[in-house]
């Protein structure tokens, strides 16, 4: 059954099949089922006012009385709270979805990857409703929750790196899958190895190289699965100057999108706490992916701009002489973001958390910092205070 439903009445679960009336002149990117209400919220930014929705394709059922009256009273914006409130429910349900999926991989169950097809695309969605906010949450790390976070960090930042490089819907859905699924293999892999917190030996590296091979395995047989993901997944340890595993293929023989997988994974790693290396402050983590001659330099550049200079989310101390959140990027000036302070560093203690534009006031960002160095669990701070108190 197809209706016209108006965006203040569409709700998750709704199949749009067509955009029916709208303000603006932005174009869907596709129909599809509705995610969640940041997807809905983005329609409305689009200018869209009415869509039909196909009921027979819906995820719920048709209610016995659906206004087609477009409401005359102008929405009200999302708070930042609301905006930061919604991706990191987003998030968080990635992270059960992933834990069960990999948990089923662990005992055995048939590879069905319909549940990670559908993470892979929610993660998606939630990137296109707002960059920001899901770029933010990949630097909210939980060192217990590494292999996890990984996974899910990786399929975000490669929707954001193949959108900024300009890739098609279709193609980024399958290399979001590939980044999502590249390490599932690592669950295979003794603990006594992943948890080592002393150097690796050469016995150790031969077991935790065969993670790609394990991964492949794993995803292969499921209909799910792209050729290009799987290329993702085979060859996101290939490197430009044959140095890489399995194969050690040339760089003429890598897939430009397992090109790109090599620099986020190791961009995420760096930026992460494990058992056997501290993490780096993301704007350092730039700088060593910039001089590796492993990578593909051109790339690199591309990732740079795409997560800026100092990434949305990443911790930087200013000037002033406070600690802050990289809220929004500068559209200009790579140096200029905007940033929430909300800790004290002379008197060393969380303080109101206020919204500073480094472009209109007389301070500016010393240099970023990891949360370790000042004592802060910046995952405890960010869900208990920082997402109800943000100012917009």
């Amino acid at each position: 059954m197809l209706k016209h439903v108006s965006i203040n009445d569409l709700i998750p679960g709704m199949f749009v099949s067509q955009v029916v009336e709208q303000t603006g002149n932005t174009r869907v990117r596709t129909s599809g089922v509705v995610k969640s209400t940041l997807s809905v919220e983005k329609l409305r930014e689009m200018g869209i006012t009415l869509v039909e929705v196909d009921y027979a394709r819906s995820q719920v059922t048709e209610p016995q009385q659906e206004s087609t009256k477009v409401s005359e009273d102008s929405p009200k914006p999302k708070s930042n709270s609301d905006v930061l409130s919604s991706a990191n429910q987003l998030y968080d349900e990635a992270l059960t979805l992933q834990k069960s999926f990999i948990s089923a991989l662990q005992r055995g169950a048939p590879n069905d990857l319909t549940k990670a097809s559908e993470l892979s695309s929610s993660i998606i969605e939630g990137v296109f409703d707002n960059k920001d906010a899901m770029s933010c949450l990949t630097m909210i790390k939980n060192s217990d929750q590494y292999l996890l976070e990984h996974s899910i960090n990786c399929a975000i930042l490669m929707a954001m790196f193949a959108d900024h490089l300009g890739y098609d819907r279709d193609t980024i859905d399958e290399a979001c899958m590939g980044s999502l699924l590249m390490d599932v293999g690592m669950s295979q892999v003794p603990e006594e190895i992943r948890h080592k917190t002393d150097k690796l030996s050469p016995a150790d590296w031969s077991v935790l190289r065969q993670h790609v091979a394990i991964s492949l395995e794993l995803v292969e047989q499921g209909e799910q699965i792209s050729d290009l993901a799987l290329s993702i997944i085979s060859q996101h340890h290939e490197r430009e100057d044959g140095s890489g595993y399995p194969n050690s293929l040339a760089s003429t023989e890598i897939a430009p999108l397992s090109k790109m997988a090599a620099i986020i994974d190791s961009y995420d790693a760096m930026t992460s706490n494990r058992k056997h290396k501290d993490s780096i402050t993301p704007t350092l983590a730039l700088k060593r992916l910039a001089k590796d001659p492993s990578l593909d330099s051109h790339l690199v550049k591309q990732f740079v701009q795409c997560v800026g200079v100092h990434p949305v989310g990443s911790l930087v101390k200013l000037k002033s002489g406070r600690l802050g959140i990289i809220a929004k990027p500068h559209p200009e000036d790579l140096l200029a973001p905007v940033v929430m302070t909300f800790y004290s560093i002379s008197g060393g203690h969380f303080s109101e958390i206020k919204r500073v534009d480094l472009s209109q006031v007389d301070d500016e960002i010393e240099s970023g910092v990891r949360p370790d160095d000042f004592g802060i669990n910046l995952p405890k701070f960010f869900k208990d205070v920082f997402i109800n108190q943000v100012p917009d």
